[in-house]
């Protein structure tokens, strides 16, 4: 038996719990902010610092593990492994800081990053497939929203870093030991299957409406919040009411549920609370996460039960009980195996590892960057990466599902765009001139959010929704791949090679990441070159998928 949960209003129940566990999965995020604390106390060159970097995207995006589980197991199952890779990764960090435990080696802490930050995928890779499982029909806008939120969240850190923790690199790792756990642990019952809407419904654009808005207030003000806070020295009691509304602020999308309680509309009348499925093809009583439904109509239990054996299947197909299996188009449900011997699959690969491989090198490097052109105060400098990165993110779902609805545009055309602006913002960086660091951070936190937000919804679209957490994770994988070739072994080697010509430990000057930044540069134009010829690949499929305006469902192939 799975149990799933019926009626309009657990969607957005869950959708409001989701976007909290899309800030707690942004905790790796925060290696800028406590980073610098880790090369003064514990005695680490730029080179070791940067392969630390390259740990924390490795944990943050290795999520083919968790991508398996959430097909056996339920989403809260998931959801607790998340908490606890959280509270042990930091927990040796925290005590290593602190010296609390003294002499830890090199290799330790590099696991210990590795693991806390993993907690990212679990968080993630829930509460996305959960919450497009639930909205089938709004894939990009709700990628934008929960992605929006997942950028945000370094913003969010920056102001909880210096409101309640006073700048204490230790104690922000001890919070995120502590924290995020108890946070998972309070929203773990509210993520879970829902019967999902497969009708147009116009409440519901509203009520994305109303999250798009409410996050948009968010980033302004917890933007605004961290720059007021170094520009001016605000009191406890200040800092503590602006900390009170970030919070209130994080609780506007559980006000649709809210609504739909006191003021409930009769579609939602007519829903059920609890719906039992009955799955014939499998024996267990638990809940999955991914339960095999087709992304669209199937033909029964042969189709959809992989336990079925070739023998079975070849005798019902002499016999004609079932259609002899072909294999998957684009567009409908693949297993991953078919997915990987597709070339579109390893376009998509490519294109958002080139994106996202080279954003993520400036953001590990960002206070090192800052630095070397005479920042000395790096917070603002996140902050508004972080802010850009959300716009990008929330902004590339908007406008993906707007365009592909009105013309069937590939959503792949937003990656070739923002790939030529990021080639423009690496130039910019390399330059070096008065005033084009800011701008080129912001420049590139947009089009860094945008490879987001348009992999995730393309990859559900190419190859569906029922194999979606692993393909999801693995094209993620892009991200650690990109950080450790050119964060890990180009940046970081560059830079410490420039600081011994200075003979100093910390390099400063243009000439620190110029090299970088023009390669960098490079990286993005072959991305463009590869996502053109992926947008041409793919429009057929964009054409069929949304004729009339409308997400179809095609037609499935026999598993």
């Amino acid at each position: 038996m799975v149990n799933v949960k019926g009626g309009t209003r657990p969607p957005w129940v869950g959708l409001g719990a989701a976007v909290w566990l899309q800030i707690a999965s942004g905790n790796a995020y925060n290696f800028p902010l406590y980073s610098h604390s880790l090369k003064s106390v514990l005695g680490f060159n730029q080179q070791q610092l940067t392969m630390l970097g390259v740990a924390n995207d490795i944990g943050e995006n290795v999520g083919l593990i968790p991508g398996l589980v959430c097909n056996k197991f339920p989403p809260w199952v998931v959801l607790l492994i998340g908490s606890f890779s959280c509270f042990f990764g930091y927990g040796v960090l925290w005590l290593s800081l602190s010296q609390t435990v003294q002499n830890l080696p090199y290799w330790m802490l590099w696991i210990a990053l590795c693991v806390a930050t993993n907690s990212s995928a679990w968080f993630s890779t829930t509460v996305l497939v959960t919450n497009m499982r639930n909205f089938p029909l709004s894939r990009g806008t709700v990628a934008g929203i929960l992605k929006g939120y997942g950028g945000l969240s370094a913003a969010v850190y920056t102001e909880v870093y210096s409101a309640l923790l006073r700048n204490s690199s230790s104690k922000l790792l001890l919070f995120l030991a502590l924290g995020i756990p108890a946070l998972s642990l309070l929203m773990m019952y509210f993520i879970r299957p829902c019967t999902p809407s497969l009708g147009e419904d116009s409440s519901e654009s509203y009520h994305f409406l109303f999250v798009q808005v409410a996050s948009i207030v968010l980033g302004v003000y917890v933007l605004t919040t961290t720059i007021l806070e170094d520009v001016f020295s605000l009191n406890v009691v200040v800092s503590y009411t602006l900390l009170i509304i970030m919070v209130v602020l994080l609780m506007a999308p559980l006000a649709i549920p809210v609504k739909m309680t006191f003021y409930p509309s009769n579609r939602g009348k007519l829903g059920v609370s609890d719906v039992s499925v009955q799955d014939n093809s499998s024996a267990e009583n638990s809940e999955p996460l991914l339960t095999p439904l087709s992304s669209s109509a199937n033909l029964g239990s042969f189709q959809e039960g992989d336990e079925i054996s070739e023998v079975d299947m070849l005798l019902a197909e002499g016999e004609g009980a079932v259609k002899k299996k072909r294999r998957p188009r684009r567009g409908e449900d693949f297993k991953f195996t078919e997915a990987m011997v597709k070339a579109d699959f390893w376009l998509l690969f490519l294109v958002y590892f080139f994106g996202v491989g080279s954003g993520v090198t400036v953001l590990n490097n960002l206070a090192q960057i800052g630095i070397a052109q005479g920042l000395h105060d790096t917070k603002i400098l996140l902050s508004l990466f972080s802010f850009c990165n959300f716009v990008g993110r929330l902004g590339g779902g908007v406008i993906s599902e707007y365009f592909v609805r009105l013309k069937a545009v590939p959503r792949t055309v937003w990656m070739t765009c923002t790939q030529v602006v990021m080639i423009i913002a690496y130039l910019l960086f390399a330059s070096a001139f008065n005033g084009t660091l800011y701008a080129a951070t912001a420049l590139l936190g947009v089009c860094y959010g945008v490879q987001f937000t348009t992999m995730v919804p393309t990859a559900s679209e190419l190859f569906g929704l029922k194999h979606f957490g692993i393909i999801f994770n693995f094209m993620s994988l892009g991200n650690p791949l990109g950080a450790y070739l050119f964060s890990g072994l180009l940046a970081g080697y560059l830079y410490d090679n420039e600081a011994a010509k200075q003979h100093s430990a910390t390099c400063l000057g243009p000439d620190c990441f110029r090299v970088t930044f023009l390669i960098l540069a490079g990286v993005c134009g072959l991305g463009t070159v590869l996502s053109i010829v992926l947008t041409m690949r793919i429009r057929p499929v964009y054409q069929m998928l949304y004729a009339g305006g409308s997400f179809r469902l095609p037609q499935s192939s026999s598993h």
